[in-house]
């Protein structure tokens, strides 16, 4: 029996926070570090654990994670479904909250450099308008756009650090080029 497709929830057509930077590493590298949120987990802000679902264990569009969120003393759990996977170029997935409610899109851009590549992340919030005084009572945060863009900020950094290090192939398991991970 097929698997019922899911319908894609409307997203705003105006990003809510992005970033961009540099990396000196392949963009295939980029992507599966970016593409694994056990792995990528470890370079958020909010962010501090993540899952597999469904027995899934790889990247694949329609592949489901569970995030597990904090800020300061508040937790709270969000449920992620990949919308994108396009290895070396594209990584990105929608968040929901309890019932389904949708929260936002997460998309990571890679593109080649002559140094290695960059990676913009971008956030679209979707949050319907009567969901809005629960997400800040949640999280704690009233200025999520504000949040966001410093979030992005921290996390591209730590990215930029841990793909660039000698020891990132040992951490996370990718082979940086030229390096052999061991």
């Amino acid at each position: 029996m097929p698997v019922p497709r899911l319908p894609r929830i409307p997203r705003f057509p105006d990003a809510a926070a992005t970033g961009t930077v540099a990396i000196r590493t392949t963009p295939a590298d980029a992507y599966r570090v970016i593409s694994d949120p056990p792995v990528m987990i470890r370079l958020a802000e909010e962010a501090h654990r993540a899952r597999w679902l469904g027995g899934a264990i790889a990247p694949a569009v329609g592949a489901r994670f569970r995030g597990h969120n904090r800020n300061g003393l508040r937790r709270w759990v969000t449920n992620c479904r990949i919308t994108d996977a396009d290895p070396g170029r594209c990584f990105a997935y929608e968040v929901t909250a309890a019932l389904g409610v949708p929260i936002s899109r997460w998309q990571y851009d890679i593109a080649p450099t002559a140094e290695g590549c960059t990676v913009t992340e971008t956030n679209w919030l979707r949050v319907p308008l009567w969901f809005l005084p629960f997400a800040i009572v949640i999280t704690g945060v009233r200025d999520r756009i504000g949040a966001n863009n410093t979030n992005i900020g921290t996390t591209l950094q730590r990215l930029k650090r841990h793909l660039e290090s000698p020891l990132t192939g040992a951490a996370d398991g990718s082979q940086r080029s030229g390096r052999q991970a061991g």
